[in-house]
């Protein structure tokens, strides 16, 4: 009888550690490719909306272990003064905690940096919020970003 009880009380500590473990996975799924439609960036309590369809377009790739942006003007002329913005790294995400690890960009001052955000997808938008901090380049800013899920 004491044996079938610690059987049995092994049993349900095993279940309860695998329940705990897989509670700490994310649902959410990132991967695929995203347009940026719009952003705010809150600096010391200014917020300004940029809508990223009118001028510029963005996407941001995301597998399974890495992400990377690119962005470009619209309106810009055909050489070398294109403006032109492109990054990326690998990332962690921990239910609703996503971090990005910065390992590319095109401003060196950017590297090497971890930016945490709280990210949430309803349907197919993703809402990406968090604190961008580079203290080299003056930047102290939160930014709510909304992407649409490409097909």
């Amino acid at each position: 009888m004491k044996t079938k009880i610690l059987a049995l009380l092994t049993v349900i500590i095993l279940l309860s550690c695998f329940a705990f473990i897989n509670s700490k996975k994310s649902t959410i799924h990132l991967n695929g490719t995203w347009q940026l439609v719009s952003g705010i960036t809150i600096t010391k309590g200014v917020s300004v909306v940029t809508d990223y369809t009118k001028n510029s377009r963005m996407i941001k790739i995301i597998n399974d272990t890495h992400f990377a942006f690119l962005k470009h003007d619209l309106e810009s002329k055909k050489d070398s003064s294109n403006h032109f913005d492109a990054g990326g790294g690998s990332y962690t995400l921990n239910g609703n905690k996503y971090t990005e690890h910065l390992d590319y960009y095109v401003d060196k001052n950017w590297e090497g940096k971890s930016f945490d955000f709280t990210v949430t997808i309803k349907n197919d938008t993703l809402i990406q919020k968090g604190l961008e901090k580079v203290e080299s380049e003056g930047i102290d800013r939160i930014i709510i970003e909304k992407y649409l899920k490409l097909k």
